[in-house]
């Protein structure tokens, strides 16, 4: 999933980011509401979920949430603010807001409020190819209807490939979808796909090289 933060708080946004591209999840950052209304601005924006402070340099977090939802009614927005800004907090849900969280608040209570939001507007909530299925809000496997446990890069790996299953993945799009853009040499990305494909019933699931093109995830070899 792709989300954007607008957060001008520092010290809180870089920990917003570690939670929750630690998580899986593409986490893009803009720090000011003049580049958030901006980012914003189209329709095919591709962000399925916002994550808004209030209090912003430029552009105020309310204007931003008005002029997107003169566009876009369905993206999910939770609001972050602070915990006693009641009139905000009330302006904002009806401007279209579909959560908020008062400052300060618990790295697990922000997990639980974005978990509810993706289940509450996700289309589509699994994926899956041969025996291996993926709930998209959670990131957890199951194979032939068992949980399917895996280390954290390789199930953000293979949730990766699962969404591209059937046409290769290339190690860039991997070190950007799978690793948040975190620094991942070839060689480790190379590790971290023979892990995985050591774990995968190789009769049921096949992880190729497709040389000169990337990874490629088959059911039914």
């Amino acid at each position: 999933m792709r989300f954007l933060l607008v957060e001008d708080d520092a010290l809180l946004a870089d920990s917003l980011l570690e939670l929750l591209r630690g998580g899986g999840h593409r986490v893009e950052h803009l720090s000011d509401g003049d580049t958030a209304l901006a980012r914003l601005a189209s329709a095919e924006h591709g962000v399925d979920l916002l994550l808004l402070d209030l209090n912003l340099p430029g552009t105020g977090g309310l204007e931003v949430l008005e002029a997107l939802r003169q566009h876009d009614p369905e993206t999910p927005v939770l609001i972050l603010t602070a915990r006693g800004a009641v009139e905000d907090r009330v302006r904002g849900l009806d401007l279209g807001a579909d959560d908020y969280l008062g400052k300060p608040f618990s790295l697990d209570e922000l997990e639980a409020r974005v978990r509810a939001l993706l289940r509450r507007h996700s289309r589509t909530t699994r994926l899956s190819l041969g025996p291996l299925e993926l709930d998209v809000t959670t990131l957890g496997f199951t194979l032939d209807g068992d949980p399917f446990p895996l280390p954290p890069r390789e199930q953000r790996l293979l949730a990766c490939l699962l969404r591209h299953a059937g046409e290769p993945v290339d190690k860039s799009r991997l070190a950007e979808q799978a690793f948040s853009g975190e620094p991942m040499g070839d060689n480790a990305i190379e590790v971290y796909v023979h892990r995985l494909r050591k774990r995968l019933p190789a009769e049921r699931l096949a992880l190729r090289t497709v040389r000169g093109l990337g990874y490629l995830l088959e059911g039914d070899p």
